[in-house]
Order: C-alpha cells, then structure tokens, then sequence
C-alpha cells in the first residue's frame, strides 16, 4: 500500500522477523523496525534504580505502594541501543505506526514506547491477526488508538506480581532456602503438581482378576468369526474393576456391591467354564457420531503438540511464533475458536478440492470456546490468508519442526468444517453356565464407522496412551439373541490398580485452563519457570516435583493458603479481565490485595486479613523453618516417624522415635547413611520413597554399604554417595567410581583397587616417582609436572614403568586419543530424522546428532534416556542458537586488569613518594597544636 505522496512512516513490531515480513509487503516511504519485545519494566535490582529514587523507601519494589501503585519503569539495559535508534528515527518520519501483537502485552509494549521515544509526531495504533499481504495493507487503512484499559490490566498484572513475588519470596529465603521464588501463577501450578505427587504417595495398589475369553460363531458371514469378551458379572454380581477401589487402602469400596475375584478364583471359574455352551443374551446396536474438533487455541496447541509431536510448551510456542512472523499461520496466543468467514470460506474449498463435497456439511461449522472469560478479539490458530497452503505446498520452505507444526495446524483447521464421523457401536451379553452352577455374564462392543467424515483429515490424541484413537474400528460378528457361541479359550487374566498419572505439561496447562488460571500468553512460561526453579523436573513427558516443591508449598499451606487458592487465583483474573474492559479500577484492584481494603475486592479473605503486606510481615515469626523442610513419609515398624528434610546439599531421609531428638539440621546432609539419616539419591521421585525403599537406603541401598575389611589395615571400606557421585572410603583414604563402574555391581576386590589409587608405578632414572592415577579428564600416568593420558581405565592398573616412561616420552602434540565409541546409538530424531547418539564428553554424558550437542541433565542417565527426551533437548539447544563467543570479552577484560596493575603501581609508587616527602617535612617543620575534629558525615 502506497504511503501519501511525500509521506514517511516509521511501523515499529516487535521482531526482527516480523519486521523483515512486513516490510515486504509495504511500499516506499515506511520504515519497518523492531523493539525486540519489551523496551521498559519495573528494576530488576538495585542497580536498575535510578539515583533519584534510591533513598526512596519504596525503591525495592519499583512500586510507590502509598501514591497510586506508580509505577518506575526503566529502560532495560539491552534494549538501550535500539530505543536511541527508534527515537532517532522518529524524528525523522512523520507518522509513527505501533503494530505490536494485539494483545494486553502488546498493547502494553506499544504505550510504553509512545512514554519512551516521546515522538512529536502523530501516533497510531495498527492491530492485524496474521502477517499477510491484505492483512497488512487493511490494518495500515484503519488504524486505531491506543487501548488504555487493556494498557491498564497489563500494568495492573505486573505490578501484582511484583507485589506478590517481592514480598513472599523473602519469605521462602529465610524459611526454605536462599534465591527461591514465589509467584501468584507459578506457585498455584507447583501445588497441582505436588497435590498430584501426594495422591501417588498415599496410593495403595489393589490386585484383581477377570476372565478373557475368545469366542467364535459357527457361521461368520461378512464379519470376523471369533472375538474377545470379558467377564462382567457372576451370578449377577458385577466383577470388580479398578474404580471400585479406594485409592488410599487398596480395599473395595464400602458398599460396591461387586465381586472381587482373586487369581485362584479366577483360574477356578475359568477351568469350570471349560467346554461350557455360550449364549448371547442381549444385542444392542446405536448409531455413532463425532463431531469435528474445535479449531486450535493456545492451550489445545500445546496440549496437541505435546502429545502428537512430543513437543514442551515452549518449544511449540518459539515454533508457532516462527511460523506467525514469517506469514504461515494466524496469531498463536488466543482463547478465542471463533474463525473468520474468509477462513470458514478457504476451509470448505480446499475440503471440496482434497474430500470432495460430501465432506463438506451444508452449513458452516460455529464453535463456542469452553475457556472462561476469553479475552481479546482473536480468530483461532489457523493458516493465514484467504487462501490456506497446504503442507506439500510450504514443505520446502520449513523446518522440520515448523512443517509439522504448520500440518497439525491446518489439519485441525480443516477437520474442524468437515463433516462428522458416522456409524453405529454394539453392544453384546453372553452368558455362560459353569459346571457349578455360576452364571458368567461376559460382555464385548463394537465400533464400525461407515463415514469417517473429519477423521479423514485429523484424529485428536489422549494424554492416556492406552486410551483408543477415535477412528479405531472394533469390528463383531453379527450377532442375535439366542445365538450359540464356542469358547476357544479362556484366560484369567490379573490387573492392578493404578495411581492418578502424574501431569504433563500439556494435561497441566489444561489445568489451569479449566480452573481460570493463567492466560494464552502465560502457559509456556509458566511451565517453563517452575522447572528452572527447581520445583519440578521432567522425566519423559511427566513433571515430578521436587522435594524443595513439597516445602514450599507447605509453608504456603499452612501459612498463605488464600494466596495459593485456586478459586482466588481465578478471580484475580476475572478482575484484571474486568480493568481490560474497563469495568474496574486498577487502583483499587491492587489497594484491596496489598492493603486489603475494602475496595474492589469486598468480602475476599486476603482483604480482611489485612491485605499481603500485613499477611507476611505479621505472621514471619509463627513460621518454624524445621517444620517447613520436614515432609512426613511414615512410621516404620519400629514406631520411628520417618521424614525427609530438605537441607543446604538437597533432601535426606531421617528417623526418630516420639521426642528423640536427632542431629540438628545441616549435619549429615551427604555422604552416606549415619545412623538415623539417609541420603536420597538424585532422580528418585517422592512417590518412589516407599517404606521398602526407605529401609533399603538406611541399610545403604543407595547411601552407605560397607563392602568389607583392608586386609592390609584392618579399616572397614565402604560405598558411599556424596554430591559428586559415588565413591569408596576407607579411613582417610577416598576414590571415586570409574565410569565404567556402578554401585550396585561394585565388588570388594574392585574396591580394594581403586584405593590403590594414586598408584606407584616406579621410580624413574633420575629419582623421580612415576604414578598412576584417574582425574577430572581420565585416567593419566605423571613424572613431576608432566602428563600423559592413558587410553583405558584398566591401565592404571597394568602399566608398567617402561610403558609409562616411553609413553611420557612422547610429545604431548603426538599424542591422539582414539575416538570412544558412543554410549549408546539411540535412532533417528524424530523432528530431523538424523541418527541420535551419546557420547562421553569432558563435562559427563551428551547426546548429539552430528551437528548440536546437548548435556545430559540432572537425574538422567544414558540408559534411560528416551528418543523423545533427546529430541526435545536437542531441539531446545537448536533454539537458543550458539553460545556467545567469550574470546573478545575475556582479551577485553585482560586488558583492563593489565591497566588496572599499571594504574595500582603508579598510585602506589606515588603514594610512596608523597610519604616519604611528608616524613621529611615534618622532621624540618616545628610541631603545631592538634586542631579539633569535625564531626564526620555519611551519606550512606
């Protein structure tokens, strides 16, 4: 679109990316830049406060509390360079277009760019869903003002979290542990995980057993002729399954009314069952329908690519944020279905082109989100443009990763104006006679699907991998009531119960949808920052808390319970929703939660308690850290309560019997068990802390195991686990574990060698001992200051002095270490399809695809390691691109301590000079009355 003739426009976006789009696809006269993202917010320390405001009490905060919650915003510090660029710029257009995303965060990023450049010139806001062509040139022809309400509730978001965040983390510091973090979304999604970790804790699994039977018709016609059926019902009794279980004993639920058969009984009802006539009893046959999915919001997104492509939350939104900025799809952060009639419209042609018109319903598709308080104006997550592209048609331009992003986008897209998925379910009761009497009800279904309608383009996944696809056939035979059926076998077959899944992050963003927590633009790093926190760790697609988690959380329990309340965390969204539509005062909003007046927030718990600045200032002192960092476990048989402390050096397990008192906290924090104290080894998981485990670690399972006595000095030996590893001590001698070596294998013979260590290899020619030894980067020989590595951990053990001394002998320039094989070849990457392999590195464990090598994280080994995992931390490390070079900053840093000495020198030399100068004046000069002494000042 043609600028007005003489006219310059300067449009400022948030990417580069976006930028570089965009300008493509507007004509001479506008300049396209980019803000990367945020350009001000509240100081992150004291170091980002400006002079002026840091005698200001208020100053910690970046929030005048007492005047209105102002705000101080600064500049951050690397956005400095590009805001002097823009503010140059600006002065030299003559019209200034914001087109930051069209959301509250947006809105906010583009008001505070006006409070930053400060332009003379006119300013206009410029709002767009997709990064098209017409949808740029539409958005430039009606631009609008800036939203000052959706300004408002982005303001009054973060400074409520700044609030919370400032005032309860200091909490945590002096009760938990140093640098923890506290915040009003991440702390109530940490206490869903943890809720779910106590539900598997207290869990008691319950055995029961069925029957399977395979039965067949004597005249099959069209369908299969044999199929499978289970037992149901005995004597008219329904046969228990594992909702009749309570959760927490095991035992059958007061009142079910069922029969719970064990193995032996089982077995004996399916051997009196053998050669036993079948009848079938009652044939019930319904017509089937699915409706189409929903198109794709933010949190379906996630949870999809989660399943599907096994992607985390952040990694499918640096994916889609990709794929929007370079004009694939419609913006990725919405709650909003809702589809455009041009999209509608695109959709039902390309169906008609790939399905044909029976695929097409005779009316366009309308969906109403199920999300409370949507917020914004957004179409769903679709294609952009008028007309979709299908994945064979953008293949080429994509990444891997992006492609199957953009296909799952548009195929849901597509699927979501199809018709739906008919055909008809049955359902079919057999009954059988055994020898004794019993009547055996088994019953079977079926599902056949004459029009698969949109399950041609797209079948939703479950986060239950067991769960059936949608489109899965259940093909019976045709069956009619009284028709006789023969047994072809009979199997019992057990099953236990099993405790509630542990959540992914996809079923956890569901979560927090479907309580009102959190928004489009939040899930990803909320995610994100309850990991990097340390209060959960992901092993495989499941998020498993931390012990610190359970800590936390039950300080905040017992003390702030209204601040990790779900339903109160949900209506402060609904508020800000309400400051968004201008319904609500942000003043009083954050007045009624700081100080707890009355107003806005009426009769809300946290208002009469006085607000949170009163709640964590009054109560500090009824908060006992011990009892904080003590997670009951149980009591052993022996009546000792068992509990985990979270201490300095991570959890450990203790034990006492009623008013014992143990070792005070911080003793015995590593190192193996002592007494009533016990290491818990990395990765295991609070569920994994059974009573059978428990007592395996104090006996020394994973803690301390004596392996037996020196010969040599009587000393006991024995394994222990520390922080870096196992190890074996005995007396005042310690060795690490080889890396082929494990504890559970470990014998005393191998024990007895690496205590061996440094070993004596000989003394060489000119009187200089020459040892052998294992370190930091392998095992080595050494004469003095020289090295030389050996190429396998065995040789510490057999090298002799001559192969030692020839091997010093060689340059160490010549010396070439073969290549070690991989630890482990694992397949092909799922996203790049390159063969994934681990490797031993310098620093420990890595797995790499050739090109991008990524660490093995805490709790991981090479062992268990899965395809998926490897995939998604490769993909991760691809993400963030390559390391920052160091070389420049470290040349630079040298520098300036070589000036530094110069400088030091040269004041010293000077200072030396001086004094010896004022030595000799006062010798000559007579001696002066002493003068009385100021009083000193401070501005300290």
């Amino acid at each position: 679109m043609p600028s007005n003739a003489g006219t310059t426009r300067l449009v400022i976006v948030e990417s580069p990316a976006k930028a570089k789009t965009i300008s493509g696809y507007l004509g001479p006269g506008y300049v396209v830049e980019a803000s990367f993202g945020h350009v001000r917010d509240l100081p992150r320390n004291a170091a980002d406060v400006p002079a002026k405001y840091k005698g200001e009490p208020w100053a910690r905060l970046g929030v005048d509390v007492d005047n209105g919650f102002h705000a101080l915003y600064v500049v951050s510090p690397d956005r400095k360079q590009q805001i002097s660029k823009l503010t140059k710029l600006a002065k030299e257009v003559d019209e200034i277009f914001l087109a930051t995303d069209e959301d509250r965060e947006g809105e906010a990023i583009a008001w505070h760019l006006v409070e930053t450049l400060k332009p003379k010139v006119p300013v206009k806001r410029m709002v767009f869903h997709e990064i098209t062509k017409p949808a740029i040139q539409a958005a430039v022809a009606n631009p609008r003002e800036i939203d000052r309400d959706l300004v408002d509730a982005q303001e009054a978001r973060r400074i409520l979290d700044r609030l919370y965040g400032y005032e309860v983390s200091p909490v945590l510091w002096k009760k938990v542990m140093p640098k923890l973090s506290a915040g009003r979304v991440q702390s109530v999604a940490t206490r869903i995980v943890v809720e779910r970790e106590r539900q598997r804790m207290a869990f008691r699994t319950a055995e029961y057993w069925d029957i399977l039977a395979t039965l067949a018709v004597a005249n099959p016609g069209e369908g299969p002729r044999a199929f499978n059926a289970t037992l149901i019902a005995l004597n008219g009794d329904r046969i228990a399954t594992g909702k009749d279980f309570e959760p927490t004993t095991g035992r059958v639920r007061a009142g079910a009314g069922v029969v719970h058969l064990d193995e032996g009984g089982a077995r004996g009802l399916a051997a009196r069952l053998e050669g036993r006539p079948f009848t079938v009893t009652r044939v019930e046959e319904k017509p089937y329908r699915r409706r189409p999915y929903a198109p794709f919001i933010t949190s379906t997104l996630q949870q999809e690519a989660a399943r599907k492509l096994r992607l985390s939350s952040q990694q499918t939104m640096r994916t889609a944020q990709r794929l929007y900025e370079n004009g694939y799809i419609t913006y990725m952060r919405t709650d909003s279905v809702n589809l455009s009639e041009t999209a509608v419209a695109a959709a039902r042609r390309q169906i008609v082109e790939l399905y044909g018109e029976r695929s097409v319903p005779p009316e366009p598709r309308r969906y109403t989100g199920k999300v409370k308080n949507a917020q914004e104006a957004h179409e769903a997550i679709r294609p952009a443009g008028d007309n979709f592209r299908t994945p064979g048609e953008v293949a080429k331009e994509l990444s891997a990763e992006e492609f199957k992003l953009y296909e799952l986008i548009w195929r849901r897209t597509i699927a979501s104006q199809m018709t739906d998925a008919v055909g008809s379910s049955v359902s079919v009761r057999i009954r059988a006679v055994s020898a004794a009497q019993e009547e055996a009800d088994f019953g079977a279904t079926g599902k056949t699907i004459t029009d698969p309608g949109f399950l041609r383009a797209y079948v939703e996944s479950s986060d239950d991998e067991n769960a059936e696809a949608e489109d899965a056939e259940r093909r019976l035979p045709t069956l009619v009531k009284d028709q006789p059926l023969t047994a072809e076998e009979l199997a019992a077959q057990g099953h236990h119960t099993q405790p509630p899944a542990r959540y992914t992050e996809a079923s956890l963003v569901k979560a927090l949808e479907e309580l009102g927590i959190g928004r489009p633009s939040t899930y990803a790093s909320i995610m994100q920052t309850i990991q990097d926190r340390g209060y959960v760790v992901k092993r495989g697609q499941a998020m498993i808390p931390s012990f610190l988690a359970f800590a936390v959380i039950g300080l905040m329990e017992r003390h702030y319970p209204r601040l990790i309340d779900y339903d109160f965390t949900a209506s402060m969204e609904n508020e800000l929703d309400e400051i968004a539509g201008g319904d609500h005062a942000a003043v009083d909003f954050l007045t009624a939660f700081y100080f707890g007046s009355a107003n806005g927030a009426g009769d809300r718990d946290i208002a009469h308690a006085g607000g949170l600045k009163k709640l964590v200032t009054e109560n500090l002192s009824e908060i006992d850290a011990r009892s904080v960092n003590s997670i009951t476990l149980f009591t052993d048989e022996e009546g000792r309560e068992v509990v985990v402390r979270v201490g300095r050096y991570g959890p450990y397990l203790q034990r006492a019997l009623p008013g014992e008192q143990p070792a005070p906290t911080g003793e015995g924090e590593e190192g193996g068990a002592q007494g009533d104290r016990a290491p818990i080894p990395e990765g295991l998981a609070p569920d994994e802390l059974t009573p059978e485990k428990v007592h395996e670690l104090f006996l020394g399972g994973a803690g301390e195991r004596k392996l037996g006595d020196d010969p040599a000095t009587g000393e006991p030996i024995v394994l222990k686990s520390g922080r870096f590893g196992p190890y074996v001590a005995s007396g005042e001698r310690k060795s690490s574990l080889l890396r082929s070596q494990s504890p559970e294998t470990l014998t005393f013979d191998e024990a007895l060698k690496l205590l061996s260590l440094p070993r004596l290899v000989g003394v060489a020619p000119d009187g200089v001992e020459v040892f052998a030894n294992n370190g930091r980067y392998g095992p080595y020989v050494k004469r003095g200051d020289e090295f030389r590595s050996l190429d396998s951990e065995e040789k510490m053990f057999t090298v002799t002095l001559d192969e030692a001394l020839a091997l010093l002998a060689t340059p160490k320039t010549r010396q070439r270490r073969a290549a070690a094989p991989p630890l482990r070849e694992m397949g092909a990457d799922p996203l790049t399809e390159k063969p994934l392999v681990i490797k031993d590195g310098r620093f420990g464990p890595y797995v790499t695809d050739g090109e991008t090598n990524a660490s093995l994280r805490r709790g991981q080994t090479p062992e268990a390691l899965t395809l998926e995992e490897a995939s998604e931390m490769l993909a991760e490390k691809r993400a963030k691109g390559p390391a920052p070079k160091k070389a420049a900053a470290k040349k630079a840093a040298s520098a300036k301590k070589a000036a530094a000495k110069k400088t030091a020198a040269a004041k010293s030399t000077a200072a030396k000079k001086t004094t010896t100068a004022k030595a000799t004046a006062a010798k000559k000069a007579p001696a002066k009355k002493a003068a009385p002494r100021k009083a000193s000042t401070s501005t300290e």
